[in-house]
């Protein structure tokens, strides 16, 4: 087995090896391991500590084999030893997964531009669709292109996806066998359609029917064959697949009909052992409209989220991004980026071009202070967010009075709404140090500077603190609207 093959079966055990365990564990005896290579039948697992070593071999021999197994579709033997401090460590965050192969001359054959696009044009701009397969009809192809620059090898694994991505790459490699259904959920530009793109770029590769929407174009296929009374040819085109993707699936919420034809082709497909994977923007529990018979099927399956990216994936992305830029980007300047931008990977990529464009056709240097200038034009608070604006919309969040985080208590719960609030006051409005304090019950400055520095740390760290953060803001802006 080579070793991109080794890394990449690794990858996906490590995901299905992380929901038979608690995270604690995980974290300690897994996260640190690697598949190291394989020796006369002997798969060699590293890792960086002899204690693990025994543990691993003691107490988790079974649950790794026996994964190990299913993945590779054969018996199996195992071999832990200690890693070198010298080597790498290809599972620390931040890295590059390593999946399937890149798009060659011969894959390439099977990529055809959309009517409209110009084929001629430069790689990875614009859409590339597959073409169909000889036995595919005119309405088995894939309704929405497909990127081609979406796949796994472009994908940049941290831990606030990892899952995500082991469970899509497990999907991929095994249809309808690893997990079926994949729900996969998180905001907006966090890579859920690039992961959708890449299981249908690989389910291409292996000769089978992908199929690739939006719940949108779903729902506007369905109205079009009913008003032209060519029901039959909807469920043909959307039945008879291999795999069938669909992107966003909350827009499903409140349409009754639309929801009652995908029950019956969600049920046909799995019936017939066909993969299905659903992306949305929030858990099925949280999608409000949606039937519960659609609802308990999708928790039937593997639900798996996608966090804000963390600092040191933030830097990954952009060193990817930046090897693809015009002008050469400095570590520094992909740092001040990491920092500044933390919403989504859409808008740090975003960031990064427009930095990039201000000194390519101003015909300055890229430097660190013109980043600085450019991130501030974009990034700059808007103006009117009021101290008692964010006071109220942190308790609201949280469930708590604003009395409560002025008041004296110190219960755990109040304790973090307060420094919560302390951060983003200082974050999204001019108040100083002494304001906030004041406002929060007559606080010292020194309290306050004590809670924002606590929450700054925390938050490149914590992928439910960053969820939280961007909800909060969000209502902020709406309500400033």
């Amino acid at each position: 087995m080579r070793t991109l093959d080794l890394k990449r079966t690794w990858d996906a055990a490590l995901g299905d090896i992380q929901l038979q365990m608690t995270r604690a564990t995980f974290d300690t005896w897994m996260k640190g391991t690697e598949l190291a290579g394989l020796e006369d039948g002997v798969f060699v697992i590293s890792t960086p500590s002899p204690y693990a070593v025994e543990w691993l071999a003691n107490r988790l021999h079974r649950t790794i084999k026996q994964t190990l197994e299913r993945h590779v579709g054969r018996s199996v033997a195992l071999q832990f030893v200690v890693r070198s401090p010298h080597q790498s460590r290809s599972d620390d965050p931040p890295v590059r997964p390593v999946s399937v192969p890149p798009l060659t001359a011969e894959r390439d054959t099977r990529l055809a531009a959309p009517p409209g696009d110009d084929p001629a044009g430069p790689p990875g701009n614009g859409h590339a669709m597959p073409a169909r397969n000889e036995h595919l009809a005119a309405d088995d192809a894939v309704s929405h292109p497909l990127q081609a620059r979406y796949t796994f090898d472009t994908f940049i694994v941290g831990p606030s996806n990892r899952l995500a991505h082991a469970a899509a790459l497990a999907v991929a490699e095994r249809p309808a066998i690893a997990y079926n259904p994949l729900f996969i959920y998180g905001g907006v530009g966090l890579g859920k359609t690039h992961l959708l793109h890449a299981i249908a770029h690989e389910a291409f590769g292996k000769s089978l029917r992908p199929v690739y929407v939006s719940s949108e174009r779903f729902t506007n296929d369905f109205i079009a064959d009913i008003r032209s009374q060519n029901t039959e040819a909807f469920r043909a085109r959307y039945r008879n697949v291999d795999v069938l993707l669909i992107d966003d699936i909350q827009f499903l919420a409140g349409k009754e009909s639309t929801q009652e034809e995908f029950f019956h082709t969600f049920n046909s497909l799995h019936a017939a052992n066909k993969q299905i994977v659903i992306s949305s923007d929030r858990p099925p529990k949280a999608i409000m409209l949606l039937e519960d018979r659609l609802r308990s099927r999708f928790e039937g399956g593997l639900v798996c989220d996608i966090a804000p990216p963390d600092l040191e994936t933030r830097i990954a992305i952009l060193h990817a991004k930046a090897e693809t830029q015009p002008l050469p980007v400095s570590p520094a300047v992909i740092e001040l980026i990491a920092h500044r931008v933390q919403s989504n990977i859409r808008e740090l990529e975003g960031a990064l071009i427009r930095v990039v464009a201000h000194a390519q056709f101003g015909g300055q240097p890229l430097t660190l202070e013109l980043a600085e200038r450019v991130l501030r034009e974009i990034l700059d608070r808007p103006e009117g967010v009021e101290l008692d604006t964010v006071l109220r919309e942190v308790a609201h969040f949280y469930n708590v009075g604003v009395e409560d985080l002025r008041g004296p208590s110190r219960r755990k719960a109040i304790a973090y709404a307060r420094q919560v609030a302390m951060y983003l006051s200082r974050e999204e409005t001019d108040a100083s140090l002494a304001q906030v304090g004041e406002a929060l019950g007559g606080r010292d400055h020194s309290t306050v500077l004590y809670g924002f520095e606590k929450m700054k740390e925390s938050v490149e760290g914590d992928d439910q603190l960053r969820r939280e953060l961007l909800a909060i803001r969000e209502r902020l802006y709406q309500t400033r609207e």
